[in-house]
């Protein structure tokens, strides 16, 4: 790669980085897979970066590398194997004095994270691009190579999902 794309490409890795991996880790729920997730998708990216003509499509290829390497890793043999890090080493809310927002809205993202998790990785894939990165229908569908009614069906799947790890209704508007 001549120095002009090298530039190119750590200017663009430099201002992406941390929202790739922020997706990987709704994608996969733990940080560390999320930088291995995000860092699969920007080696592909530089591997094929003098061939991408349309500078504009270059967050869409990196989500469609990032999340086709999310659902490819979740059907590995070692990935059913049950998770040891579940969290329980995080502290536990506090229950004396007043609630503060900040504090519900940390508790409120926890459980959120956590019923994640519990998705499929497919659907999971399907809410995260939905309501975390704002795509519309036609949009995941390009990412997920798969029909409009297909990405329907599975947000559909994966709300319910959701609201059945949640234990309460999830508003599938807000």
């Amino acid at each position: 790669m001549d120095p002009r794309d090298e530039q190119e490409f750590a200017a663009y890795f430099a201002a992406k980085r941390d929202s790739v991996r922020r997706t990987a880790y709704m994608l996969c729920g733990d940080w560390h897979r999320a930088d291995d997730l995000a860092q699969t998708a920007f080696v592909t990216l530089h591997r094929r970066w003098r061939k991408i003509r349309d500078r504009e499509a270059l967050d869409a290829y990196v989500r469609k590398t990032l999340v086709r390497a999310a659902i490819d890793e979740s059907r590995r043999p070692w990935r059913r194997e049950r998770q040891t890090e579940d969290g329980s080493d995080l502290p536990e809310p506090s229950a004396s004095g007043p609630p503060d927002a900040l504090g519900d809205r940390v508790a409120t993202r926890e459980d959120l994270l956590a019923g994640l998790r519990q998705v499929p990785p497919r659907q999971r894939a399907v809410l995260v691009l939905r309501y975390f990165d704002g795509l519309d229908v036609s949009g995941v569908a390009g990412v997920l190579g798969c029909s409009e009614g297909n990405v329907k069906s599975q947000t559909a799947r994966g709300l319910a999902a959701l609201r059945k790890a949640l234990g309460t209704e999830v508003d599938a508007h807000g």
